[in-house]
C-alpha cells in the first residue's frame, strides 16, 4: 500500500531529540539528512551552534553524514562545505538515485543507515522505497518555499487519514 511508503519508522521532535546512542547499538555508520527545515530554516545560510555540537556528536560516535538536498548547489554548498560534510544537491527525492549516490560515497549499505527529514513526500517516501530506516522530524520553520506548501498540504491530508487509521502513534504538529 503506498500510504505505507509514507510511514516514517521513527518520528521525532527534532533532530536533537535522535539518540545518537541508540544509532550506534543498532549498528548506524551513517545518516542522510535532509538540509532545509531539517538541520536549519530553509532560509538560514549556515549552521547554528547547536547543530555544529549535533555533527559533532555524529561525528565522534563515528557517524558519517550526508545532506542530500533537493535544493540548489549555491545553498547546499554554502551550508556544507565550512563544516566539511558530504553533498548531492538538486538530489530529485523521492527518486532513488541521490539515496543511493549517498550510500556509495559514504560506503555504507542501507541496513548502515538512516535517512532523517522533515517531509513526507521527499525524505520519507524516498527512504522508505529502498528500505532505509527513516526519521521523520517536525520542521525547524514554520515556513516554507512554494512547491514545499504544496507538499505541506498533502502531508496534513496524509497524516490525518493515518492517524484516523490508527496507523501513527504520534501526534504531530500542525
Amino acid at each position: 500500500m503506498f500510504l505505507n511508503k509514507l510511514m516514517p519508522s521513527q518520528f521525532v521532535e527534532s533532530i536533537h531529540h535522535i539518540d545518537i546512542d541508540q544509532l550506534k547499538r543498532n549498528k548506524i555508520r551513517a545518516v542522510i539528512t535532509d538540509l532545509d527545515n531539517t538541520l536549519v530554516e530553509w532560509d538560514r545560510p549556515e549552521a547554528t551552534p547547536e547543530v555544529i555540537s549535533w555533527l559533532g556528536r555524529l561525528h565522534d560516535a563515528g557517524i558519517q553524514v550526508t545532506v542530500v538536498s533537493n535544493n540548489n548547489k549555491e545553498r547546499v554548498q554554502r551550508f556544507c562545505a565550512p563544516l566539511d560534510l558530504g553533498f548531492i544537491c538538486a538530489a530529485r527525492k523521492p527518486t532513488n538515485r541521490a539515496f543511493l549516490q549517498a550510500v556509495r560515497q559514504m560506503n555504507v549499505t542501507i541496513a548502515e543507515t538512516v535517512v532523517i527529514g522533515d517531509q513526507l513526500f521527499t525524505d520519507v517516501l524516498g527512504g522508505n522505497r529502498l528500505g532505509f530506516h527513516t526519521i521523520l522530524v517536525v520542521p525547524v520553520a514554520q515556513t516554507d518555499g512554494f512547491w514545499t506548501r504544496f507538499n505541506r498540504q498533502m502531508e496534513r491530508v496524509a497524516l490525518s487519514w493515518m492517524e484516523r487509521k490508527g496507523m501513527v502513534s504520534w501526534r504531530r504538529k500542525a
